[in-house]
């Protein structure tokens, strides 16, 4: 299906838009040379508008908009479960870590590591996060965003890997994250009006032209679709091979409560280079709670722009409500009903104006993950990789240059391997299980980096080390084990095995460069306060409601 001629005029608007402000916003004073704090952390500058814009920018991508959406036609509204716990997750991130991370004065969570402990263990969690930007973030957001332009223009995906790639590089590798930082405030506009646009649309389909009709016929169609805590066998659903599986391995029940869905998103919101880099660049440790304040909001939000349209989607191809709908769900290559196909097919219903918005918001979504992906796959290779080991004596511009080419040669190699990912029903799942490969590690070496002073840097190291092995053993010998119930028990040995190796190794004193945790460190202001408590609040009912 081609765009009409309005919405590709709304779209290529959009697209010149963004190319213009990125551009515009990356020009430097006249005499001044954009130096390593300006490209890695646009100066230290950022409002808290900015900061929760582009940290909602950079987490929402293609992986929310088709692949929990996607998720959401599948498995229904457990899948709400990341977003609402990121918003709590956000509030622990802003009180106990953000505090830490500005008065130390880093740049990248590998040099948090070189503070806390040592060189091996930056190197060893540098190298992680680089292949897990590479081969899992910016592949996968890469495939999913190139699979809707496949479903929505019939664009070949090889062809729309590469032109996603280039828009993304045309604005962000010039200008580092302050480009990227300040579209964003303009990507969030688009991705929310054109998100809620497309999930006004599929709630009209659903109802007979009556949206909030729509949403009531949702749960009534679909009661399963609606329970926010599986219980094993409760729901089985594709396997994206003509089969099916228990949805008790992607959401097991009270674990996404109290469980490993703590340490995947601690170790997302807490821990992650191209998601903390925001906080940052912030103007001020206040601002930059603030920011996660505002994140908080837009993520409690999300679900309505991301799953909803999921389960409507469900809905239209149970009940046959449109046969032309359903053939769009269907992979050409195996003519099976294919999860991931919801979104996209959906944008085919819009009508005229609002398509050009939504493909925009889709597109939007795509471009400023990749492009923070990127940036931030730049700054840990030029600040904890290049700078320690090959240029030691690198001038700021010279770093700018290596972060810039870093960039290229990641869009470069997550480009060849995107299409693999083709063979996936969800390709959400795929990245929450594989980033797990390593978060229980991350979240081991952090929490006990800021909260026991007698960790060691070798109980570091080998948190680090033994995270994806451990990982990997306990999949090969436990295929039905939940992964986020494995991520727990690999948490929980991990801790174990720190704590042995620190007492033993330290003889109960302190490590030299423990931090000195206060409860002065951690005081907020009365906004946050409010801010925090009404968060919480929304998400206790929430669950309260859809229990």
């Amino acid at each position: 299906m081609l765009l009409e001629p309005l919405d590709l005029a709304v779209f290529i608007g959009y697209c010149l838009l963004i190319v213009g402000m990125g551009l515009f916003v990356s020009r430097e004073k006249k005499g001044h040379v954009k130096n390593s704090s300006d490209y890695f952390l646009a100066s230290k500058a950022l409002p808290w508008w900015a900061v929760g814009a582009s940290l909602i920018a950079s987490n929402i991508s293609a992986e929310q908009f088709i692949g929990m959406s996607g998720s959401g036609f599948a498995l229904g509204l457990a899948i709400s479960t990341y977003e609402w716990m990121a918003a709590a997750t956000l509030l622990v991130v802003a009180i106990f870590f953000l505090p830490v991370y500005i008065k130390k004065g880093i740049y990248t969570m590998p040099g948090f590591l070189l503070d806390r402990y040592d060189t091996r263990v930056r190197t060893t969690m540098a190298i992680f996060w680089l292949l897990l930007y590479v081969f899992v973030n910016l592949t996968s957001v890469l495939y999913l965003g190139a699979l809707s332009l496949n479903t929505i223009l019939n664009i070949p995906l090889t062809y729309g890997i590469i032109g996603l790639a280039l828009f993304a590089m045309i604005y962000s590798i010039y200008g580092g994250l302050k480009a990227v930082a300040w579209t964003d405030v303009v990507q969030v506009f688009f991705l929310i009006a054109g998100g809620l646009a497309t999930t006004y649309i599929a709630l009209q389909m659903v109802g007979n032209g009556d949206a909030w009709e729509g949403l009531g016929l949702l749960r009534k169609e679909v009661p399963g679709h609606f329970s926010m805590i599986l219980s094993k066998g409760e729901m089985m659903i594709p396997d994206g091979k003509g089969g099916t599986y228990d949805a008790y391995k992607d959401l097991p029940g009270l674990s996404v409560l109290v469980g490993g869905m703590w340490i995947t998103n601690l170790s997302y919101w807490g821990f992650n280079q191209y998601i903390t880099q925001r906080a940052l660049a912030a103007k001020s440790l206040d601002e930059a709670q603030k920011g996660m304040i505002f994140a908080g909001f837009l993520k409690i939000l999300m679900p309505l722009i991301v799953v909803i349209p999921g389960i409507a989607a469900y809905v239209i191809v149970q009940n046959g409500i449109d046969t032309s709908f359903i053939s769009s769900m269907e992979d050409p290559a195996t003519g099976l009903i294919k999860s991931d196909r919801a979104y996209p097919t959906l944008l085919q219903l819009l009508p005229v104006g609002l398509k050009g918005l939504a493909f925009a918001a889709l597109t939007a979504a795509i471009v400023s993950s990749l492009a923070s992906m990127a940036n931030s796959t730049s700054t840990i290779f030029t600040m904890d990789i290049y700078s320690k080991y090959f240029g030691k004596n690198a001038t700021e511009t010279q770093q700018v240059r290596v972060g810039r080419i870093t960039a290229v040669v990641a869009f470069v190699i997550a480009a060849f391997v995107a299409p693999a990912l083709g063979q996936l029903d969800q390709a959400f799942q795929f990245i929450q299980e594989y980033t797990g490969f390593i978060s229980p590690g991350v979240f081991a070496i952090f929490f006990f980096g800021v909260f026991w002073k007698k960790t060691t840097s070798n109980a570091a190291l080998v948190g680090a080390g033994l995270s994806i092995p451990l990982s990997v053993v306990l999949k090969l010998a436990f295929p039905d084990l939940p992964f986020l119930d494995r991520m727990g028990i690999v948490f929980l040995v991990l801790a174990a095995l720190m704590i042995v190796i620190s007492l033993y190794e330290g003889k109960g004193k302190d490590h030299p460069n423990s931090i000195d945790v206060n409860k002065e460190l951690f005081q907020t202001s009365t906004s946050f306060k409010i801010g925090a408590f009404l968060i919480s609040g929304i998400i206790a009912a929430l669950y309260i409601i859809f229990w």
